[in-house]
């Protein structure tokens, strides 16, 4: 495979999103998987002094790209075919710094489940996978604080963080033959984390 064949888009941009399925066409003749991952968020610790243009940047990325993509991607899938969405556990409990990341995310549970009754009929499965408390990159660099850094995965039960390759299992399950009776799915993946009091 060629990924260097492959642009990077801009998801917030819907006639990128409409570019990258076509590209992935163009290389690999056919879309059976549609996977939404792409996510924007800045910590900002008072509600009043989130900028407009951040709201709008984490809105357009995490909850308007996932729309594009779909929009662009539903035209070429057929039965069995299959849309897999990234939620969070920040939509079933809240946040009380990213209000606007957790704002997006609560929409992109919403939107796996209705897109998943849209489609039905035309046996395209939806559903979100959705991730507690994971350890990737960009969790030390997210906060200047170095105690909150520390305190990461003090939300989960196993006392300690998801590595991305725990989610893996849950993603190919979705999208594969196995997971064929489930479809509007929210696939909590979170160490135990408590989300309803």
């Amino acid at each position: 495979m060629n990924l260097d064949a492959f642009a990077l888009a801009d998801v917030g941009v819907k006639s990128q999103c409409e570019v990258a399925i076509e590209e992935t066409i163009a290389q690999f003749g056919k879309l059976n998987i549609l996977v939404n991952n792409a996510a924007f968020q800045q910590t900002q610790y008072k509600f009043e002094e989130i900028p407009e243009d951040q709201i709008r940047r984490v809105f357009e990325v995490n909850i308007l790209g996932y729309f594009f993509m779909a929009q662009a991607a539903v035209p070429h899938l057929h039965e069995r075919d299959v849309i897999v969405n990234t939620g969070s556990t920040t939509a079933l409990m809240g946040n009380p710094m990213p209000v606007d990341y957790s704002s997006t995310k609560g929409a992109i549970h919403v939107f796996a489940k209705s897109l998943a009754l849209n489609l039905a009929e035309r046996k395209i499965r939806v559903n979100a996978v959705v991730p507690g408390p994971v350890w990737t990159p960009i969790i030390p660099t997210r906060s200047s604080d170095p105690d909150a850094v520390s305190k990461f995965d003090a939300q989960s039960a196993m006392q300690r963080p998801g590595q991305p390759e725990e989610l893996a299992p849950v993603y190919v399950l979705l999208a594969s033959s196995d997971g064929s009776f489930m479809t509007g799915s929210l696939v909590e993946v979170s160490g135990g984390i408590v989300t309803v009091g």
